[in-house]
């Protein structure tokens, strides 16, 4: 009986482990959607006090190139981060299916453990 017990808590914190992973990966997700906004606006400040909005230009400054790319290095990692959400997710939905699984397993156990606790005495 307590290996079902133990396997019901095992089933659980791996239940709770993908949720943490989800909101760990919605807040990196979140920060680098701050960040590349941030750095959007400092690309459109640059471009504006030089004037000059075509990257191709030889007098392109230097910074909003630089910002541009971090940019979007952030971009490629959040949609990177998005895929790991899904994988997650997944992963969660299957951890619950066992966890459902195990718990049933045990609720059954419990049932005729009573049962028969009750046909010994009576």
């Amino acid at each position: 009986m307590k290996a079902r017990e133990n396997m019901v808590r095992l089933k659980q914190f791996q239940v709770n482990e993908k949720r943490r992973r989800i909101v760990q990966l919605d807040a990196m997700i979140n920060e680098f959607d701050r960040m590349a906004a941030e750095l959007e606006a400092q690309i459109a400040a640059e471009e504006a006090k030089s004037g000059i909005t075509d990257q191709n230009h030889f007098a392109y400054p230097t910074f909003a190139k630089a910002a541009r790319l971090r940019r979007d290095n952030l971009r490629t990692s959040k949609a990177e981060l998005l895929q790991q959400k899904e994988q997650v997710k997944t992963e969660l939905a299957e951890a619950e299916a066992e966890l459902r699984k195990a718990e049933a397993l045990e609720s059954r156990d419990a049932k005729r453990e009573s049962v028969s606790a009750r046909a010994m005495t009576g």
